[in-house]
């Protein structure tokens, strides 16, 4: 799931034009750099090219200049570009209610190193998990929301990912819809997690309902969130078979299990830059 930290990342998207491919991958040879992983994706419908290069340079590397000379054989192709060092960590909030399994599993990857994030805080609608925040010595905030003070709570809520520098929201089962206004302004980072039943079911005890139907197969998806309510950019998508032997609490224990993964490998492929947004649609290169 994770990348190889001690490599640099170079991704880049622009029009679709010839000499895209070459541009990139001259000048890396150029520069006396080995390219360790590389993918790329022509959207011949959108007229749309992306492009992720991992690679180790063989020398002395200035990344100021690089960064330069680069833009300099990238502006003819109108190319957007951005350049990852090695053991980047990026600051994240996490938001969350009551359910910790997604908390929980994040945590543990974040303990280990298995996702170079710099947890800057974690914020809740509830009390319940500020123990498993201090046990992991990181700042949780407790901001009660009802109705009438969203919008409050929600000023609260930016006025936290403004101060700590937060480049990416995790939202690990936070049950709450977001305003327009903050999704909007949470566009392109913030992720969501939620069950995805097939057929799908809303509302209360989705699995239980689930159950009641006989469905065959449960999974999880997690996007990028919009004013869509649950209906953005999809990045990662995780299913399992079930049959007749599967229990309502079968069904939710399993369901946890896969919004887990599926949350991880969502924040691993964002935090790698290996998710690209083509209009409403993602170009991921999962590893």
């Amino acid at each position: 799931m994770t990348t190889h930290h001690d490599n640099w990342i170079l991704a880049a998207q622009c029009p679709s034009k010839i000499g895209t491919v070459d541009v990139v991958t001259r000048f890396l040879r150029e520069e006396n750099c080995y390219i360790t992983e590389l993918n790329s994706f022509d959207d011949r419908e959108g007229q749309g090219f992306v492009i992720r290069v991992e690679f180790r340079p063989e020398g002395a590397f200035d990344s100021a200049s690089f960064i330069s000379r680069f833009d300099d054989r990238a502006q003819p192709f109108d190319m957007a570009f951005e350049l990852t060092a090695p053991g980047t960590r990026m600051p994240v909030v996490i938001m969350v209610s009551k359910s910790d399994h997604c908390l929980n599993d994040l945590l543990y990857r974040y303990r280990i190193g298995q996702l170079p994030i710099d947890i800057k805080a974690i914020v809740s609608n509830h009390p319940d998990l500020e123990p498993l925040a201090a046990w992991h010595k990181l700042p949780y905030y407790h901001l009660p929301i009802t109705p009438t003070t969203k919008a409050e709570q929600e000023a609260e809520v930016w006025s936290i990912i403004q101060q700590t520098g937060a480049e990416l929201v995790i939202l690990a089962r936070y049950m709450q819809v977001l305003s327009a206004d903050m999704c909007s302004k949470l566009s392109g980072r913030a992720i969501n997690i939620h069950h995805s039943l097939l057929p799908g079911f809303k509302g209360a005890k989705p699995y239980h309902q689930a159950y009641d139907k006989g469905v065959k197969l449960v999974g999880a998806t997690a996007h990028y969130i919009n004013n869509d309510l649950d209906e953005g950019p999809i990045i990662a998508q995780g299913v399992e078979s079930v049959d007749h032997s599967h229990y309502p609490e079968d069904l939710v224990a399993k369901g946890r299990d896969i919004e887990c993964l599926t949350l991880a490998r969502a924040v691993s492929y964002h935090i790698e830059r290996r998710v690209f947004m083509q209009g409403s649609k993602t170009v991921v290169f999962a590893n």
